[in-house]
Order: structure tokens, then sequence, then C-alpha cells
């Protein structure tokens, strides 16, 4: 059976309701994306993935709905989650035109969901970024012995075990974990993130505001998310204006971004090397 009828039946099985017509769309870089028209007329998005590791599209409809607790910022609601084939059906969100203050409202929106907070740092579960293992269950005391220990060493192992990684960066990012409790700024409670917030995972609504998707979960440092948006994009002052009226950002927070792209930058070593390595690079010698 190929793989559209596979899933087709799959979603049919979990819904109740038997799908009608399936069209492949743009996805991301790590999933296919479908359009599926259901047999009571709602169109939904299923995302889908031969080889997604198990639980993978478990654990990003848990994350979607803690973030959703919140009550934010808009979120898809999850439909259907399926393990063979490996898929998560979520409710279409249709962009409309942005609204003129959605940047303003975007971040207000993350600010209250910074602000809603997490039992600690990390998570009760451990889930995914993209396909990568995110482990969240560590002990950890603070944010920066989180970061080194949770974020930052997973990475750098898998990158030199894999030969994407210079061996020299052992000893770099060992010289960078013993200085980031001085460089990691004022202690803070851990705030809600989406943990991958790059601009590719905001979409607009058919209202026209902000909504968010495809999370990696867990209770970290605030200014993660915000230091994640600007690795690939610029972020607006109406979108700092916005954030500083609900929760303003202690001071030196400019000079920690760099520190809190190290883990995203390492990821897409990971996933996929290339310029990826000398930007890391840049990185660590600037800050040991």
């Amino acid at each position: 059976m190929r793989m559209a009828e596979q899933l087709g039946a799959a979603l049919a099985g979990a819904l109740g309701v038997p799908a009608q017509a399936m069209t492949s769309i743009a996805g991301g870089d790590v999933n296919l994306a479908w359009s599926v028209r259901l047999a009571d007329s709602r169109e939904i998005f299923v995302k889908s993935n031969p080889r997604a590791p198990a639980g993978m599209f478990a654990a990003e409809a848990h994350g979607l709905a803690w973030l959703a607790e919140a009550g934010a910022l808009r979120l898809p609601r999850v439909l259907a989650v399926g393990d063979d084939p490996a898929f998560l059906a979520l409710e279409m969100l249709r962009p409309g035109r942005r609204v003129a203050d959605f940047d303003a409202r975007l971040g207000r929106g993350l600010a209250v969901l910074h602000r809603a907070g997490a039992p600690g740092f990390g998570l009760d579960r451990d889930n995914f970024i993209a396909t990568l293992p995110q482990r969240n269950r560590g002990v950890a005391t603070s944010w920066a012995s989180f970061y080194a220990a949770e974020r930052l060493v997973p990475q750098v192992r898998l990158a030199i075990d894999r030969g994407r990684g210079p061996a020299g960066w052992g000893a770099a990012f060992e010289a960078l974990h013993a200085r980031l409790p001085a460089l990691a700024g004022e202690a803070e409670p851990p705030a809600r993130l989406h943990g991958d917030l790059w601009w590719g995972n905001l979409c607009v609504d058919e209202a026209g505001l902000p909504a968010l998707i495809d999370p990696a979960v867990y209770g970290g440092h605030r200014e993660v998310d915000l230091a994640m948006l600007a690795l690939f994009g610029p972020v607006s002052d109406a979108l700092l204006g916005g954030y500083g009226e609900i929760y303003p950002l202690a001071a030196g927070w400019r000079e920690r971004v760099a520190l809190w792209q190290l883990y995203p930058l390492l990821v897409h070593v990971n996933l996929f090397g290339g310029s990826y390595v000398e930007a890391v690079t840049a990185i660590l010698r600037r800050h040991v």
C-alpha cells in the first residue's frame, strides 16, 4: 500500500471520518506535509514522516497542549496522533492578512507565554527538536547548569562523534561551561518556552494574528526564544516593545543572544553541517 493510502486509512481510523482527498503541500525540512479533505467537509493539516523516531509526534502534540495552557498565542488544535504510519493531524490554520500591530501582539503574546512559567528547568519528559532527541529530565539547580548539561553537551558530543564538529570543540565547550554562571545574567524563574522559535514556526491565522507551530518545549531562560528568532531574521523594535510592556527584559540581554544561539546552531550542525560549524566556532572565540 502506498504511503498516502496508508496515511488515509490511519487517519480514518483515528478520526472516525474517511479522508476523501489528500494533497501534498510544501512543508518544512524534516516532515512531509498534507492538506486532507475529510468526508465531513473539514480540511485539516497532517504531517507525516516514515523515519520519525518513536514518540516524536506524540511529544509535539504534548508540547502544543502545554503551550496552549498559557492562553497566550494561537496554536493549532491537535486532532490525532498515530505511530504506524507516524503522523500528526492538526487543525488547519488559514493565513490572513497580518494586522497592523502584528509584531507588538506577538511580543506581548510571547511575554505572557514566558510568564506562565514552568515547574523547573526542563520538562517532565524528554522530547525532540526536529528529529534529534532533546533531554529534559536532568536535575539542574540553575539555568546555566541545565543549559550546559542538557542542551550543549549532547549536541557537541553528537557533532564530534559524527565528524561534523572539530575535536577541539570538546575543550572549548568545557571552558565555556565554566564561565556560563557568570555569563548567564541574573537568575530568573523558568519560562515556558516554545523551544524552536524561528520565523518558519510562526504563522499568521485567518484573523491576521500570530500563531505558533512545531514546538520543542521545556522550561528555560526566556531570552532563548527571542535569541532563536533573531538567528534567522530581524526582531523588530515593535516586537521587543510589546514584549517589554508585559515582561521587561533584564539588563545585558543583548550581550547574551549569541550564547543562547549556540544550541540551535549546534542542532543545525547535526542536521545539516555546512556553515553552521563556522558560526558555532565564531561564538566560542568571543566567549572563551
